[in-house]
C-alpha cells in the first residue's frame, strides 16, 4: 500500500487542530478500555488510603446513577462544554449546525439522530463538546447526547461522558429528562433554560457496523422504541441528519455474513457494543491511522413531529409516528443531499 504522507509546510493552526483531535480520539477509544483494569490495579496494590478512597469512589457511582441514572441537571460545567480547545476539534472537519425550523422552549424533544458513524462526532460536538453554536440557535434549550447506560458504570471515563452532556439512554433516564418541568419559574428552570434537547442515534451499534464513506445506510425500520417514550412524555420527535458523518472513518471490510460482521454481531448481542476496527489516517499520514479524515459534517435539525401524550401508547399510533419519521428524514435527505454531499447523484439513503 503506497502510503501518502503529510507535508511538513502545515500552517499552525491546523497542526493544533490535529493534535487536539488526536487527545479527543485517543480519550474515546482508550479511557473506558483502560479505566477498569487501573481501578483494579490499584485495589490490588494500592495502600489502604488509595484503596478505601476507590471504595468510596465504587459506592458513589452505584449510588448516583441508581439516583438519577447519573444525568447531571443543567448544562453542567459550561467550560467544558464551549471553550477555544473543542473549537479547534470542531474546526477541524470542519463541524456545522443547520437550523431549518424553530424549536420553541416550551417543550422537551427528542431529536432522531442519523446516521451513527463510527463515533457520531456530528452531535456529539453540536451537543456535547462545543454547544457554543446550538445555544445561539436553540437558546434556553440545554442539548443532551444519549449513549449507552453502561458506559455511566465505568469509573473515570463516565465522568468525562458526563462533564460532555451525555447521558443514559435508558428508559428511566429518559424519561427523567423529559419530564421536566418548562415553567421558567420552577426550581429546576434556575439556570435561565426551559427545556431539553435529548439527541439519540437511534441506529445504535447495528447502524455503526454499516458506516462506511459514501454509504448512508441507517437502522430504523423496527426501531420504535423512541417514538414510544416521545408519546409516553408528549415530547415532539425531531428528524436530524449528520451529512458527512460517514466520510471521518471507514472500517474493516465487514460484509454481511463474512467472519467480521459475524463476530461483531455476536459481541453485540452479549454486550450491546459492536468491536469496530476503524481505519483513519495517521498523524503524519493520511493512508492509515486511527484519526478521523478531515471531512465536512453537517448536521441538519429538522422540524418536530408533535405527539399527543399519552401513558399507554396505541400501536397503531406508534406506527404512524413512527412512518413520519422516516418520511421526514427521507424528504430531509433528499432535499439537503445536494447541498452537503459532493457528487451525490447517484447517492441514496438506504433506511434498514
Amino acid at each position: 500500500m503506497k502510503i501518502e504522507w503529510a507535508p511538513l509546510k502545515v500552517p499552525p493552526r491546523r497542526r493544533l487542530q490535529t493534535l487536539v483531535t488526536l487527545l479527543i480520539t485517543f480519550t474515546c477509544f482508550i479511557l473506558s478500555i483502560t479505566a477498569i483494569p487501573i481501578i483494579v490495579a490499584s485495589l490490588i496494590y494500592g495502600g489502604l488510603i488509595l484503596r478505601s478512597l476507590i471504595l468510596v469512589y465504587l459506592v458513589y457511582i452505584l449510588y448516583d446513577h441508581k439516583r438519577n441514572n447519573s444525568v447531571i441537571d443543567g448544562n453542567g460545567w459550561l467550560l467544558n462544554r464551549s471553550n477555544r480547545l473543542y473549537r479547534h476539534y470542531r474546526n477541524y472537519f470542519p463541524v456545522e449546525l443547520v437550523k431549518t425550523a424553530e424549536l420553541p422552549p416550551n417543550k422537551n424533544y427528542i431529536l432522531a439522530s442519523f446516521p451513527h458513524g463510527i463515533l457520531g462526532n456530528g452531535i456529539g460536538i453540536n451537543m456535547g463538546l462545543d454547544i457554543s453554536r446550538w445555544l445561539e440557535l436553540f437558546p434556553k434549550i440545554r442539548p443532551k447526547v444519549g449513549t449507552l447506560d453502561q458506559n455511566f458504570l465505568i469509573p473515570i471515563g463516565r465522568e468525562v461522558l458526563r462533564s460532555w452532556g451525555l447521558v443514559s439512554v435508558s428508559k428511566a433516564s429518559l424519561n427523567y429528562l423529559l419530564t421536566k418541568s418548562n415553567d421558567p419559574k420552577h426550581a429546576d428552570n434556575r439556570d435561565g433554560f426551559t427545556s431539553n434537547a435529548v439527541a439519540i442515534l437511534v441506529g445504535g451499534a447495528q447502524e455503526a457496523m454499516d458506516s462506511h464513506p459514501g454509504q448512508y445506510i441507517v437502522t430504523l425500520k423496527n426501531r420504535k422504541g423512541f417514538v414510544k417514550m416521545a408519546i409516553r412524555t408528549g415530547s415532539p420527535i425531531v428528524p436530524t441528519f449528520s451529512f458527512g458523518e460517514v466520510d471521518i472513518f471507514d472500517q474493516v471490510p465487514n460484509p454481511p455474513n463474512s467472519l467480521v460482521r459475524r463476530v461483531q454481531t455476536a459481541v453485540k448481542q452479549l454486550t450491546g457494543i459492536s468491536p469496530l476496527i476503524p481505519v483513519g489516517r495517521g498523524i503524519f499520514n493520511y493512508s492509515f491511522g486511527f484519526l478521523p479524515n478531515r471531512r465536512r459534517i453537517v448536521q441538519v435539525v429538522g422540524a418536530p413531529i408533535n405527539v399527543v401524550k399519552s401513558d399507554q401508547p396505541d400501536a397503531a399510533y406508534v406506527d404512524k409516528v413512527h412512518g413520519q419519521v422516516m418520511e421526514d428524514l427521507e424528504k430531509m435527505f433528499e432535499k439537503y443531499k445536494k447541498k452537503y454531499i459532493p457528487n451525490s447523484k447517484n447517492t441514496r439513503l438506504v433506511i434498514h
